[in-house]
């Protein structure tokens, strides 16, 4: 029989505002090249690391809905590891002392973070456009 789970607002909340909760303060987004590990606590090998974004020092507000969205992202620079221009793929949103939390795709629409441009080069302003956090069942 195929599963058919559904949780309660106040469960979908919960596990949301852990995120926040795991990122702690002065988290960061570090945004790569390549293909997306399996998860968070995999390492990350040939993967370049193309620019890093700092968050707010409180990641984000209470969820609602399910629904939680990151408080303001800082800009960041293209690496010496992004070059003339690689495509970022993948990001991993990880704590201040650099474990990992959440991985996800990047894009320029319909992305779980949203850039203003998925080409990064050396010395480039690197910005996000939006990331919202959703637990959909």
């Amino acid at each position: 029989m195929a599963s058919n789970l559904k949780f309660s607002a106040a469960l979908k909340n919960a596990q949301q505002a852990a995120i926040t909760t795991q990122v702690g303060t002065s988290g960061a987004y570090d945004i790569y090249d390549g293909a997306q590990p399996a998860s968070p606590d995999v390492a990350i090998t040939t993967q370049n690391l193309l620019a890093t974004l700092s968050c707010s020092s409180t990641f984000a507000p209470a969820p609602s809905n399910g629904v939680v969205t990151a408080n303001a992202i800082s800009n960041g620079t293209g690496t010496a590891a992004a070059g003339a221009g690689k495509t970022a793929t993948w990001y991993r949103l990880r704590t201040s002392g650099g474990a990992g939390v959440v991985d996800g795709t990047v894009g320029t629409s319909n992305a779980d973070l949203v850039l203003t441009s998925t080409t990064i080069a050396q010395g480039q302003t690197v910005s996000v456009s939006s990331s919202t956090y959703t637990n959909g069942q």
